[in-house]
């Protein structure tokens, strides 16, 4: 039991020591190495590029690289290179339009690399290369532009910087992909004022033009109403004497339907009057007198004489 104790521990020790140090003799003396998605090693053994691996997984360099592999990482160099998709946003690029506008550009763009060899000696720092160069190529063939162009045609502006641009990237072994114009803007606090002042001045004259229209219809529909209105009632005049003469004279031919309808309508005259009404019995003459009599006096008082 105690000698598979041991045997058991001494076997750990060398797995977990050992199998390390072995892996780090392996790349050390080039037998071996790993290239991970998306990446690229390129291995230089005094001053020339001996290999480039590109593919991903485990690579065996004596094969790749033949007996310079053994001292490649020793005398030599080995580059690790991120082939990945990367992408950059340019902010306010300042040009100028036709009119003479003080305008910024935004715009993104896509790269990655192309070429490792170009990318690593043909160009010390092809990164900022590019982002010169698309800064650049945005304020050479954009300005001078129209100020409704510069405001609309954002495609058209996007494929003038990526053709300019993408011809010189390439031979620094940095490729260019999709090039976008994301914002354009003005750059004058003044002007972007003034503009905001038209805008709020053009919309109110807008709004102002739009009550007015509202109420000339309004005046035209009801000038249309009256109008009509008047020619109904004038109509309406004109046709009452004959219907009402037509009418009185089918009542007319009926003397007691006369007699009566004359007597509503007086008594509706009387009660629209609102005038005081003193109902006597028939026959009795003599309150008719009193009532003469008790009014005459008021009517005829005379006026004392003013004085002297």
């Amino acid at each position: 039991m105690i000698e598979i104790l041991f045997t058991a521990a001494v076997t750990f020790f060398v797995l977990l020591i050992g199998v390390p140090i072995v892996l780090g003799f392996g790349r050390l003396f080039g037998i071996f190495t790993i290239v991970e998605e998306r990446m690229c090693k390129v291995y230089v053994l005094f001053g020339k590029v001996i290999g480039i691996i590109h593919e991903p997984g485990l690579h065996f360099l004596l094969t790749r690289l033949g007996p310079s592999a053994l001292i490649v990482n020793l005398l030599g160099r080995c580059y690790t290179l991120d082939m990945r998709l990367d992408q950059e946003y340019r902010r306010s690029e300042a040009v100028n339009s036709e009119e003479g506008a003080p305008m910024g550009i935004g715009i993104w763009y896509e790269m990655w690399i192309s070429d490792p060899v170009a990318y690593l000696f043909k160009n010390t720092d092809p990164r900022g290369s590019l982002r010169a160069n698309v800064s650049n190529a945005t304020v050479r063939c954009l300005s001078n532009m129209k100020l409704a162009d510069m405001l609309e045609t954002r495609h058209m502006m996007s494929t003038t910087v990526r053709s300019e641009v993408s011809p010189q990237s390439a031979a620094w072994g940095y490729q260019l992909g999709s090039v976008y114009i994301r914002k354009v803007h003005f750059r004058d606090i003044g002007m972007i004022r003034q503009i905001e002042e038209k805008v709020v001045n053009r919309l109110r004259q807008v709004t102002s033009a739009i009550r007015q229209t509202g109420a000339n219809q309004v005046s035209v529909i009801t000038s249309s109403a009256e109008r009509e209105a008047s020619i109904e009632f004038g109509k309406a005049s004109a046709i009452r004497p004959n219907t009402l003469g037509n009418a009185l004279k089918e009542i007319a031919q009926e003397p007691a339907v006369a007699s009566a309808l004359f007597d509503i309508l007086e008594t509706q005259k009387l009660v629209a009057a609102e005038a005081r009404v003193t109902l006597l019995p028939p026959g009795h003459t003599v309150l008719t007198d009193l009532l003469a009599s008790k009014s005459e006096p008021a009517a005829r008082r005379v006026p004392p004489p003013p004085m002297a």
